[in-house]
């Protein structure tokens, strides 16, 4: 089972990340971007993810995964229970999310990727 901390402690180990309470949630952004949020009662997270890919995601995992809040349809997010991940998965979605996010430069040479061909942000 994740908590809120944990989610903190991996967000907060990313570059640029900067924590902010929006709307009683906590957030998670680089920039002005939000990545992740936690629900106020801190079940579950929203999470940014490929638009076109998250009502197959949802469909395959309904006990873990669900659809964001009807206002939050139009953006890249998704949410899931918090009890439903560990720490791994947790890890990996966070840091998925950010790399949704962050300029791309910065996200290959965190995650000791190959830099983009230049050009890219």
């Amino acid at each position: 089972m994740t908590t809120a901390d944990d989610v903190r402690r991996v967000a907060l180990a990313l570059p640029r990340t900067e924590e902010r309470i929006v709307r009683d949630r906590v957030t998670f952004r680089v920039g002005r971007i939000v990545y992740v949020a936690i629900s106020p009662d801190e079940t579950s997270m929203g999470f940014a993810f490929p638009k076109e890919e998250r009502a197959a995601l949802v469909a395959a995992e309904p006990e873990r995964f669900h659809m964001p809040r009807p206002s939050d349809e139009r953006y890249n997010w998704v949410r899931v229970w918090l009890a439903a991940i560990d720490e791994a998965e947790t890890r990996e979605l966070v840091e998925e999310a950010w790399r949704m996010v962050a300029p791309k430069r910065l996200a290959a040479a965190h995650l000791g990727e190959r830099p983009p061909a230049s050009g890219s942000r």
